[in-house]
């Protein structure tokens, strides 16, 4: 029987109930609670340390006003990473492959940021629709194109973390088929295809972290607009 490569995608079942909700669910029990010690241990000391950095990362762009932002932004973040860390496991689903999930957390917190603008700045908000010194023939296009670019962010929030995790999932799976059915004919060449099989996951393990990182930065980049 053939097997879509496009399954793995799919979120399991259990007595005919999706599982994507405690996929969702889990990677916030993996992390442990600070305790009322006055000494935490060495992974929570790591754990704040990794959390207080990417904070800071994030902030960079954006101004006072938006530091309201931090605890949801590096929440969200750590969230992503987690699943798509959590992903790379075998016989294990990642949520962020679906891009339902990634547009249902990149549109409200995209419309948020708008509806940040038109209330503290609308003059500003309304003015990145049409540049400065724009002939007026052409104001009715730029408008028009300007406003299309804004409601296409979330989409393109959405499909590039998407695209990038299926595109990884499904190169790894490719590649470790080839090398399994390799194995008994040409072992020379299933060695030579697991070796790009391991130096692939490593990346993959990189873009994992550097989506989840870029879906939030270009969230802080819009909220700085607006803010």
């Amino acid at each position: 029987m053939t097997v879509s490569l496009f399954d793995q995608f799919m979120s399991p079942t259990l007595l005919g109930i999706p599982l994507i909700a405690l996929a969702i669910t889990l990677p916030w029990i993996m992390y442990p609670a600070p305790t009322t010690r006055w000494l935490n241990s060495r992974f929570l000391a790591l754990q704040g340390w990794f959390i207080n950095r990417f904070t800071q990362q994030l902030l960079l762009p954006l101004s006072l006003g938006g530091h309201k932002w931090a605890a949801l932004l590096t929440s969200l973040m750590v969230f992503l990473i987690t699943m798509n860390m959590l992903g790379l496991l075998p016989y294990t689903f990642t949520p962020t492959t679906q891009l339902s999930l990634n547009l249902g957390l990149a549109t409200p917190l995209w419309l948020a940021t708008v509806i940040i603008g038109m209330r503290n700045q609308p003059t500003h908000a309304l003015g990145h629709l049409l540049p400065e010194g724009t002939p007026g023939p052409l104001i009715p296009v730029l408008i028009v194109i300007e406003t299309i670019s804004l409601f296409i962010r979330p989409l393109a929030l959405g499909v590039r973390l998407t695209a990038n995790l299926t595109a990884g999932h499904l190169l790894i799976q490719l590649i470790s088929t080839a090398a399994f059915v390799l194995l008994s004919s040409m072992p020379a060449v299933a060695l030579l295809t697991s070796t790009v099989l391991v130096l692939l996951t490593l990346l993959e393990v990189a873009v994992a972290m550097i989506q989840a990182y870029v879906f939030v930065l270009l969230l802080t980049l819009y909220l700085q607009e607006n803010v």
